[in-house]
């Protein structure tokens, strides 16, 4: 298998992290999605990664739904409950920090590909709305408790900690960690396995 991707998406990473714990081998194949010779459109008519192509040459694509086919590859660390209850709460999990990337690139979008004359402060106030928002629940939720969902770390706080992750990368200015001290703790925690510290996005 081979996952097309950047070193510096979080949802690449969310992927390469699946896969990490889940012991399952896949070749990663760098693409710039904003590079005039990205080869993305060929595999995504979305142009987004990640995109992953099978051994048969089937392509599935969207972090979400390659994170899923992921868990069904080995018994190790399942990730995802099969229980509709306790699967819809892991994936909400998922979903909200996925809310927090999608709404930071929006926002970095926003502030690096428009000249500063055209770029709207409004909507980028909006987008790190949403992200402050998202934080706060993400907060509220986890409370004292060790993980996001049960007594075990599953794909919530795998996304979790990619979008934490994504904040300190990208907006370092954001005090979440003094804000929320107990989403620092489950951060750290995280960043003690191989499969974080392997997928450390490099310094921009």
């Amino acid at each position: 298998m081979k996952l097309i991707g950047s070193l510096t998406s979080p949802y690449v990473r969310k992927v390469r992290i699946v896969f990490s714990e889940k012991k399952v081998e896949v070749d990663l194949v760098l693409d710039n999605v904003w590079a005039a010779n990205t080869q993305i459109n060929a595999t995504n008519p979305l142009g987004k990664v990640p995109c992953l192509v099978l051994d048969d040459g089937e392509v599935i694509y969207d972090s979400r739904v390659i994170a899923e086919y992921a868990d069904t590859l080995s018994p190790v660390s399942k990730l995802i409950p099969d229980n509709g209850r306790e699967r819809a709460s892991v994936k909400t999990w998922e979903a909200l920090a996925d809310g927090i990337m999608d709404a930071g690139i929006l926002a970095r979008l926003e502030a690096t590909l428009r000249p500063p004359e055209q770029q709207s402060q409004m909507w980028m106030d909006r987008q790190m709305g949403k992200v402050q928002a998202a934080l706060n629940q993400m907060a509220a939720q986890l409370g004292e408790n060790p993980w996001c969902h049960g007594n075990q770390m599953t794909l919530a706080d795998i996304a979790v900690g990619c979008a934490l992750g994504y904040l300190l990368f990208r907006f370092p200015h954001i005090a979440w960690q003094a804000q929320h001290p107990n989403l620092d703790q489950l951060y750290q925690k995280l960043m003690q396995r191989s499969s974080f510290i392997d997928s450390i996005p490099p310094a921009a």
